[in-house]
């Protein structure tokens, strides 16, 4: 059964929205605050905490999880050397959205999305 497994489609197909997912999780890794519509926003925020729970212990099986979701990289090790340690005593909660004025242009929901 598929209870409760939607997920918000973003207007683009399954690989687009992955690629998507990941762009954005390896930036918010990088940088710890983006800007993004509320919608974006909402969808990283499960994928990213799911992430940042297998970073919280440096391992190889836990990195190379971690790898096969998010590809190689400098994003790897900021993950695993400072933000998984920094989580360590936390269950969970790992990031926040806060919602911002409407976007001039086309008047989408914006939002930025930060590590707590």
């Amino acid at each position: 059964m598929q209870h409760h497994k939607t997920n918000r489609k973003l207007g683009r197909k399954t690989g687009q929205r992955q690629a998507l997912l990941r762009t954005l999780a390896g930036s918010l890794i990088l940088r710890g605050r983006i800007k993004t519509t509320e919608a974006k926003a909402k969808e990283l925020r499960p994928f990213i905490e799911k992430i940042v729970t297998k970073a919280k212990t440096d391992s190889v099986a836990k990195r190379r999880l971690v790898v096969e979701v998010l590809g190689g990289g400098q994003r790897i090790e900021k993950l695993f050397k400072e933000i998984g340690p920094r989580f360590s005593a936390r269950a969970g909660g790992y990031t926040r959205i806060i919602k911002l004025p409407i976007r001039q242009g086309d008047a989408s929901k914006m939002a930025v999305i930060e590590f707590v």
